[in-house]
């Protein structure tokens, strides 16, 4: 899942970091969400132009004795906002030297070079974001449709990113040192970022983060904690934010090196983050990220399995055949992993809404309901508890051959409805039996119905003919 962990270089980190480290999970971590500034009322003045920028000599001109304090003073002079295109240029190379010079690794940086490139990050890349197009065109937009805005600043910003990255995962950075300006208010701001609409601005900030939270163990629990206040605010307040499918992709990894026995603040964080994110509109946006950290989750603990379909059933979409395919989809993923134990413990309220899932008009979820018997596992696991099962699908299977309209359905249904007469021909048959009482009842039932009718509609005729009150016996 979590692809291009370095960009440009590098190399990629095993993914399993270990569990947490020290630190202590602060009572309230409080994301800031200002970047995405509200239109002004009024045109604000215009800035005055920028100073052109200092003409420094490369750092191949100079002794290495001066070189720790030339690369301060290119910092500083890149502090400066954008230009003319002369200027732009002249700053891109000065970043792209810098960037090089960090990649080279010529020694650990002072600590006045690491507050000059932390601070001339900041001034980059912690700005206001444009209004989203959903912010600008009504809440009514798909923002599958929309077309991802691409940032005019992105060749500095870029280079502005990649110093950074190349500063986070240096050998020479002493994290020590460095947790003086990478600090909790640094990477609150970095995590606002996540909302810019540029894919290729997420893709940098995920990578960083990533670096930052194996870097800097100490930070771990904090950054969980703002990635949820992140999600809770997306699930209960806006359900718009641009990237969620790039923190679950951190998260993803994360979740992949949790130490066993699980912690009880990570269970939470599945219950309490993870799971609520199936109920926003967009699901489709992030839900194979989604349906990796969950599916994470159940491996590391199986006990975990129960609760996720539980949760699952909770969130089912009523009136959105989109989503409830993507259900069906990531339920048969978590089967995948669930032990029988596990499987019998919440069976009964599963098997109830896929046999409602198997009687949809829309052929996509009844035949994505139907494909879960393509899975040896799962069918291992009905073979196991049909008795229980079987009764409970019968009824859909019956309906399904008899008047589905879909050929696709007909035919895979009986492909099931054989595979369970072939695995238990005695139960088949019971099934069989007590369908047909079933109907037999609500024929009578629906004829009796019919009749009361038929006389209600006599005795108001006869009633209006007479003009006298008829009793209906």
């Amino acid at each position: 899942m979590f692809q291009k962990i370095i960009k440009r270089g590098g190399r990629r980190s095993s993914g399993k970091a270990p569990d947490d480290g020290a630190g202590v999970i602060p009572q309230v971590v409080t994301v800031n969400h200002a970047s995405r500034a509200a239109a002004p009322a009024a045109e604000p003045p215009a800035p005055p132009p920028p100073p052109p920028l200092e003409a420094l000599p490369l750092f191949r001109d100079v002794a290495a004795c001066d070189r720790p304090a030339l690369f301060v003073r290119k910092l500083q002079a890149c502090h400066a906002g954008l230009g003319d295109a002369a200027e732009t240029e002249r700053k891109r190379a000065t970043l792209a030297e810098l960037v090089e010079f960090v990649q080279a690794g010529t020694g650990r940086m002072t600590d006045a070079a690491q507050e000059a490139l932390v601070g001339m990050v900041a001034a980059f890349a912690f700005r206001c974001l444009p209004p989203a197009a959903h912010e600008s065109g009504g809440d009514n937009g798909d923002p599958e449709e929309e077309e991802p805005y691409l940032d005019p600043s992105w060749p500095l910003l870029q280079l502005v990113y990649d110093l950074l990255l190349r500063y986070v995962v240096s050998s020479e950075t002493d994290t020590k040192v460095a947790k003086r300006y990478i600090d909790h208010a640094f990477v609150l701001r970095l995590l606002d970022l996540f909302d810019s609409e540029d894919p290729r601005e997420r893709e940098y900030l995920k990578t960083i983060l990533h670096r930052i939270y194996g870097k800097f163990m100490v930070y771990r629990p904090f950054i969980r904690k703002a990635i949820s206040n992140i999600f809770y605010r997306f699930v209960y307040e806006t359900e718009r934010h641009s990237g969620i499918g790039e923190l679950l992709e951190i998260l993803g990894s994360i979740i992949n090196g949790f130490a066993l026995p699980m912690k009880e603040e990570h269970k939470l964080f599945l219950a309490r983050a993870l799971m609520p994110l199936h109920r926003p509109r967009w699901l489709s946006l992030y839900h194979q990220q989604l349906t990796y950290c969950v599916t994470q989750f159940v491996e590391k603990d199986g006990k975990l399995a129960e609760g996720v379909i539980r949760g699952l059933l909770r969130c089912w979409p009523l009136t959105n055949c989109q989503k409830e395919v993507l259900f069906l989809g990531e339920l048969e993923e978590v089967l995948e992993v669930t032990q029988p134990a596990e499987f019998q413990k919440c069976m009964v309220p599963l098997f109830r809404q896929i046999a409602r899932c198997l009687n949809s008009s829309h052929f996509q979820v009844a035949e994505r309901a139907l494909f879960l018997w393509n899975s040896d596992h799962i069918v291992g696991l009905i073979a196991q508890n049909r008795a229980a099962i079987l009764p409970i699908i019968f009824g859909a299977l019956e309906r399904n051959i008899r008047c589905h309209w879909n050929q696709t359905v007909n035919g895979l249904t009986g492909n099931i409805r054989k595979m369970f007469l072939d695995m238990d021909a005695e139960l088949f048959e019971e099934c069989q039996r007590r369908y047909a009482d079933a109907e037999a009842k609500t024929d009578a039932l629906r004829e009796q119905r019919e009749l009361t009718w038929k006389k209600l509609e006599a005795a108001a005729a006869a009633e209006s003919t007479t003009g006298g009150m008829v009793c209906v016996s």
